[in-house]
């Protein structure tokens, strides 16, 4: 097609695309397309806005490596996670689910745990925290042999990808429920941390004025045949960053509640001060059980990187 006009762009690329084989991948497309015509009409973007998009783009790309997901970020910083994970839980958006966001820290292959064991693999600061989650389905019943995947950052807010004083799969484990749907460990408990800001989301958090910071929580990652990987996080409650996380990724159903224990008989011997107890329910929904890519495949070398806190305006 001869192009006349701007509006023949829109009308040649939409043409071309029905050549192209898959309902599902011409409808995405499709609207693709249309919005992002309609987006560059309706801010008459200039030549040199394009430029500098096609140049934060690219080092979106040029950021990530085997051990930091520069993407994944970016879409969490723009709400794109979040707003895709509530609407293809909770009956596609129609009801509460305890589905959240995978974040960029996900790895495979995390060391299987007995139930009552440790995440912690080698010496990490921090306060004991006990933690009972109970895997139920919608109705309400306990999901038994379900595998839970979880893992978080250490108190110093850093996941043991992105620190090599850390061991291997530090701070990640992989449990299997019981009869009663349910798992228990011991691990720290960890503190709200900063996402790294020397890349595309710093600039674009500095540009808005916000922080680099979410609050403190720990990953889940169950999964059962004839159930939907279910992906979550906890929350502490207690966070002065709860109501202000930088991914936008906290929902009610996932403020947990985090007790601080003094006094009394300690869980486990060893421990000497105070101690924190986490209960909390995951609801899984039926569904194929389809694992996503790991957003990282390998541990960060070299020293550990300092990142720098952004303050919210």
């Amino acid at each position: 097609m001869i192009i006349d006009s701007q509006e023949d762009v829109t009308t040649a690329v939409l043409a071309e695309l029905q050549r192209a084989d898959g309902p599902r991948f011409r409808e995405v497309m499709s609207s693709l397309i249309r919005h992002l015509h309609g987006f560059i009409r309706e801010t008459r973007l200039t030549e040199a806005e394009f430029q500098q998009a096609c140049a934060f783009v690219n080092r979106i790309g040029q950021k990530s490596n085997d051990s930091h997901n520069e993407a994944v970020m970016m879409a969490g910083s723009l709400g794109v996670s979040t707003l895709v994970c509530l609407l293809n839980n909770g009956n596609h958006g129609a009801t509460e689910t305890t589905a959240n966001l995978l974040g960029p820290f996900w790895r495979l292959q995390s060391p299987p745990t007995e139930n009552g064991g440790s995440l912690v693999r080698s010496p990490t600061p921090g306060v004991p925290l006990f933690v009972n989650a109970i895997v139920k389905n919608i109705d309400g019943r306990p999901v038994a042999g379900a595998e839970v995947d979880v893992w978080h950052c250490n108190d110093e807010g850093y996941y043991e990808n992105q620190d090599p004083t850390q061991a291997d799969m530090n701070l990640r484990g992989k449990f299997t429920t019981d009869t009663e749907g349910r798992i228990h460990f011991r691990s720290i408990k960890p503190i709200g941390y900063p996402i790294p800001p020397d890349g595309p989301t710093g600039d674009l958090l500095r540009a808005q004025k916000r922080h680099n910071l979410r609050p403190a929580h720990l990953h889940f990652l169950i999964t059962k045949p004839g159930y939907k990987v279910h992906i979550s996080q906890i929350y502490s409650g207690d966070d002065p960053n709860i109501e202000t996380d930088c991914q936008f990724g906290v929902t009610r159903p996932l403020i947990g509640t985090y007790v601080r224990q003094e006094g009394g008989q300690p869980p486990e011997p060893d421990v000497t001060g105070p101690w924190y107890t986490l209960t909390h329910e995951l609801l899984i929904e039926p569904g194929e059980m389809k694992l996503p890519r790991p957003p990282i495949t390998d541990k960060f070398q070299g020293p550990r990187p300092d990142i720098e806190r952004l303050v919210r305006a």
